[in-house]
């Protein structure tokens, strides 16, 4: 028979191994759950192989990394130098970590939790919820591929090839500045990285903003398609899927008349960076507390999105249940120890999972 934990941690990102580090540190007994291959696959997975990771610190908060050990390099390093020091650091400490086990349900009430995987079962205390929201948001147009890449794993398969990126934040900017450097770089490509947002303006910030200007001023292959629509899902002459965005040039001859032009690329060469949702459906499943948000409610969220509800502490309505980082971006509510409920934006970064952990193991550890 397994011993009871004091608590399990579902992912090996930063959160969940901070977790794990803290709980280390205090002598508790803790197993981390890593469906992926790797530890930080979630990094793995969605940040482009070259994209500089910075300490970055949200707004407001001015307290240092709780654990040093997770902290970025203050200079820029890039993705795969920081999943190396994260690896000798796991490896260092010999920190209990199962990989290839997916979590699937969990059963009984605190402090006697079942968590069930797709290998075993585990008594524990506690659950910890430190996965990222990575489910990719629909392109909302008929006749969508599943060609369309949301990443790229190998940045050479994109040389000599006319590139797509749709999407106005960091993610897209990240993946534009990677391509534009990798065909920059190699001899005789004369194609380009087209970024594509369906708004004027593009969302990104000061970090991410500087290494794509560099890339500018060192001749980055980069065409900005601003108010760029993805239309329709074609399939050409030669019976390639194709995605048609649309611009808005001018209005003519009256208020119904448009002039609009248009490109027509190979779905193989999109890559849609156009966020993720929150996990909600697996909150249901945990019977969760989550609020639907409206006009009168929510202020960050959008219209209908459901917003987890958690304590200061980051305890969901089931004692003993936590959620952190990815897991609530980019926003949750949160009931105050007065009863009152805010809406709370919540940076995904790899400062704000660090703290999340550490607000966490105070709480419990001070159970």
């Amino acid at each position: 028979m397994i011993s009871k934990l004091d608590m399990i941690i579902i992912g090996s990102g930063p959160g969940g191994l901070s977790a794990a580090l803290l709980a280390k540190k205090a002598s508790k007994s803790y197993l981390i759950l890593e469906k992926g291959k790797k530890i930080m696959q979630g990094i793995i997975d969605t940040y482009p192989k070259g994209k500089k990771v910075y300490p970055t610190m949200p707004k407001g908060f001015e307290e240092p990394f709780p654990i040093p050990e997770v902290k970025p390099p203050e200079d820029k390093i890039p993705v795969e130098q920081y999943i190396e020091q994260i690896n000798a650091l796991a490896f260092e400490q010999n920190l209990n970590i199962h990989l290839n086990e997916e979590f699937r349900e969990i059963s009984g009430a605190f402090p006697d939790y079942i968590v069930k995987t797709d290998k075993g079962s585990y008594p524990t205390r506690n659950l910890i919820l430190a996965f990222g929201s990575n489910i990719p948001n629909d392109l909302g147009i008929y006749g969508e591929a599943k060609t369309v890449r949301r990443n790229i794993e190998n940045g050479e398969d994109y040389i000599g090839i006319n590139v797509l990126v749709i999407g106005g934040g960091n993610a897209a900017a990240d993946v534009v500045c990677s391509l534009s450097k990798i065909k920059r770089e190699a001899k005789d490509d004369t194609t380009s990285v087209y970024w594509a947002h369906i708004k004027e303006t593009f969302e990104i910030n000061k970090d991410t903003a500087r290494d794509l200007g560099e890339e500018i001023l060192l001749g980055g292959h980069i065409k900005i398609l601003q108010k760029a629509v993805p239309k329709i899902g074609e399939v050409d002459a030669e019976g390639i899927d194709r995605l048609y965005i649309h611009q808005t040039t001018s209005p003519a001859n009256g208020n119904d008349l448009y002039i609009y032009q248009g490109m027509s690329f190979p779905m193989k060469n999109v890559i849609a960076c156009i966020g993720t949702h929150g996990p909600s459906a697996i909150f249901d499943a945990l019977n969760f507390q989550q609020i639907t948000c409206t006009g009168t409610i929510c202020k960050i969220a959008r219209e209908g999105e459901r917003l987890l509800m958690l304590s200061s502490h980051f305890e969901t309505s089931r004692k003993g249940i936590f959620a952190i980082g990815g897991a609530i971006s980019p926003s949750y509510m949160e009931m105050g120890d007065d009863g009152i409920i805010k809406e709370k934006k919540h940076s995904n970064l790899i400062y704000t999972a660090v703290w999340d952990a550490k607000k966490v193991m105070d709480k419990i550890l001070q159970a």
